[in-house]
């Protein structure tokens, strides 16, 4: 029983905060980058967050390959815009990156 009203404090506290409302509309927002880029860029990427003390500190753009038809200046031109328009906050780092097969 104690361990019931526990959890259900922690829930409530959490809910209070904006540590809730901030992971859910990031997680929106980067849906929203990702959905953009694969439009503008022709891969769908992952796109990933962190805050630290209520403020955006890093948003993470990781494309599986090289896009072969985007040169790479563009590509960060457009995830810069894309985190611009979509991310309440301007983040402290946009970081783009590409996974490619090992040999």
């Amino acid at each position: 029983m104690k361990t019931r009203v526990l959890l259900l404090f922690i829930a409530l506290a959490l809910g209070g905060c904006g540590a809730v409302d901030s992971m859910k509309s990031g997680f929106a927002h980067s849906q929203e980058v990702a959905a953009d880029l694969e439009k503008s860029v022709g891969t769908k990427p992952s796109v990933g967050f962190r805050w630290a003390n209520g403020s955006l500190v890093v948003v993470t753009i990781n494309f599986q390959g090289v896009p072969a038809d985007k040169p790479l200046d563009k590509i960060v031109q457009l995830s810069r815009e894309s985190v611009s328009a979509h991310f309440q906050q301007k983040p402290k780092h946009v970081v783009v990156s590409f996974t490619v097969p090992g040999e």
